[in-house]
């Protein structure tokens, strides 16, 4: 199989672990940053171009990074117009990346989530706070990223101050309920597929509320319920993503998914469970050449 890998550095641990696994495979593998390729969208043949020469790849791995989720979704668009596998593909992509979207789509699925709300106007923010139940909440900046852009709001004066300066920088926020049961702690399921082939579970660290890795939060492994499999799955499958990072809490009245990552940092789940995930994934590019890719609506 000739395997491309679009990711902007080769030197990232998640790109170097999925090409060792594809050549230890035996496959043809390349890393393509994906912000230099250039597109033929005139002809009737699709073509993506790299540094003067037109790529010719079975499958790629999209590896696209948050700040750049529009060309990197049009490259590999590019790419299945070609007829070329992307595991994950664009669509799936730009939806999961759009956290307003893909907690609409998931709720509407029937996927269990934390009682979530949003508004545009400072003059609804009481309204909001009632739909949650009132403080703590949990405000989020919906371009945020690994746990940045954050806020944990414990009293309706707090609420409602973040709330409204994050409004007046015009920033689009989502609020959610706060799960106080989870304890400063939320789970990571790596779905490629069908199947959850890793997992974790993430604590925040001493006076933080968030368990991101990259906010301190220290990763162990652990052994999922099925009904959280089950969830982290089907939160999958929603979305229309092949693979994912499926982040959830573990509430008072079961699990619920908090987000869902299409570009799943490998690092931290690979040294906590011990699971080569990488590899993982490429038997799945392998499995899934030539098999029409299911649509999704949403």
């Amino acid at each position: 199989m000739k395997l491309g890998i679009l990711s902007r550095s080769r030197e990232l641990y998640s790109t170097r672990r999925l090409v060792e696994a594809a050549q230890e495979r035996g496959h043809r593998t390349r890393v393509v940053n994906y912000l230099r390729c250039y597109m033929d969208i005139s002809s009737r043949r699709p073509r993506v171009r790299y540094v003067g020469e037109e790529l010719d790849f079975d499958a790629v791995i999209p590896r696209i990074g948050a700040t750049y989720t529009f060309y990197g979704t049009a490259v590999v668009r590019q790419f299945e117009m070609g007829g070329v596998l992307a595991v994950n593909g664009a669509e799936a992509i730009s939806r999961s990346r759009d956290k307003l979207r893909s907690l609409q789509v998931l709720s509407g699925k029937g996927v269990e989530l934390p009682t979530s709300s949003i508004a545009h106007s400072t003059h609804d923010i009481k309204g909001l706070l009632e739909i949650l139940g009132g403080p703590p909440v949990v405000v989020k900046l919906l371009e945020g990223t690994q746990g940045n852009g954050v806020v944990l709001a414990e009293t309706k004066k707090a609420a409602e101050s973040v709330i409204a300066a994050f409004r007046q920088l015009d920033a689009n926020i989502l609020v959610q309920h706060y799960v106080e049961e989870a304890g400063g702690e939320d789970l990571r399921a790596l779905v490629v597929g069908d199947r959850v082939v890793a997992a974790m579970k993430r604590t925040a660290a001493e006076g933080e509320f968030r368990a991101n890795l990259h906010q301190g939060g220290e990763a162990q492994a652990v052994q999922l319920t099925k009904q959280e499999r089950s969830m982290a799955i089907r939160a999958t499958q929603v979305m229309g993503l092949d693979v994912a990072g499926v982040d959830m809490l573990r509430g008072n009245d079961g699990p619920m998914v908090i987000e869902i990552n299409s570009s799943p940092g490998l690092e931290g789940i690979e040294r906590s469970s011990g699971v080569d995930v990488a590899d993982a994934i490429i038997a799945f590019a392998e499995a899934s050449l030539g098999r029409p890719r299911k649509k999704v609506r949403g």
